[in-house]
């Protein structure tokens, strides 16, 4: 039901430079207003913080929904944040236009905001360390990269290199690299070297974060292979815990649900699998 408040419900489809702005009569449906506005903070605040009244405003998931429905929501505005992969009326439409997009969001926003497939951000702090553990992860993964590289190069020159942790993966194998491969590796293993220092340096920095801000972390680690780094991913993830009200909804909300296989009285619960979480 449509709060008497919101005489207006806006959808704005967000651009990386413009976004597009349709607004439509909650009674009538009617469209009052359309254009498009920079994807910046001073001109969205200028355009919403100067509404007489407070609107339903939808917008989809995307880089830069998290700081835009932050701010709308500062501005008085009801936010509905859509599931981009839930609304098929949008990314599967065959006239697929920012306008024709901005129009849909709107009239699914004032039909029924179910049909949105609403989704929370988290906080700006929460956002900010959350993206600590996401950089974190990166220089893991090209530290994994040049590793294998490293490996492989290797290899083709009939030799192999000692197991051993990426950690120490620089030190340990320097002395087993061919005398024709020094000049191609040795700057690819100063590089491991750096971003291994690199990880360490964020490793101390989500430590210091966990006792700081989230002692909750240190109920999680007394679980045998739960670290800090696992710990904080956890409690960032859900963030307000009290907002479940059954303990069998986290799963669900991680995207760990059953698969159920329903028929007439029989409904048997199945084996849990994984699907993408709505969380942003």
């Amino acid at each position: 039901m449509v709060a008497k408040s919101n005489h207006t419900t806006a959808g704005l489809d967000l651009g990386d430079k413009y976004s597009y702005l349709c607004l439509i009569d909650t009674e009538s449906g009617e469209v009052v207003e359309e254009g498009r506005l920079r994807t910046s903070p001073e001109a969205l605040r200028l355009r919403f913080a100067s509404q007489e009244r407070p609107m339903r405003i939808a917008i989809e998931t995307g880089t830069h929904s998290p700081w835009v429905s932050r701010l709308l929501e500062e501005c008085g505005h009801e936010v509905l944040v859509a599931n981009a992969r839930k609304t098929r009326l949008i990314y599967a439409n065959r006239r697929k236009t920012d306008e024709v997009d901005a129009e849909n969001l709107a009239r699914l926003a004032r039909l029924d905001p179910k049909l949105l497939y609403p989704v929370r951000h988290r906080g700006e702090e929460s956002q900010a360390h959350m993206a600590l553990i996401r950089s974190r992860q990166a220089l893991i993964g090209c530290r994994t990269q040049l590793v294998n590289h490293v490996r492989g190069a290797v290899k083709s020159f009939g030799a192999r290199l000692p197991k051993c942790p990426a950690r120490t993966f620089h030190k340990r194998v320097a002395a087993h690299i061919p005398e024709a491969l020094r000049r191609a590796l040795e700057p690819v293993l100063e590089q491991i070297a750096s971003l291994t220092e690199r990880i360490r340096q964020y490793d101390r920095r989500l430590e210091a974060i966990c006792k700081d801000h989230y002692p909750e972390t240190e109920l999680l680690r007394q679980v045998e292979g739960v670290g800090p780094i696992t710990a904080l991913t956890f409690v960032l993830t859900l963030e307000d815990p009290y907002r479940f009200e059954k303990s069998r909804s986290v799963g669900a909300y991680l995207g760990l649900v059953p698969a159920r296989d329903q028929s007439g009285d029989r409904d048997p619960q199945k084996r849990i699998f994984r699907r993408r979480a709505t969380r942003c």
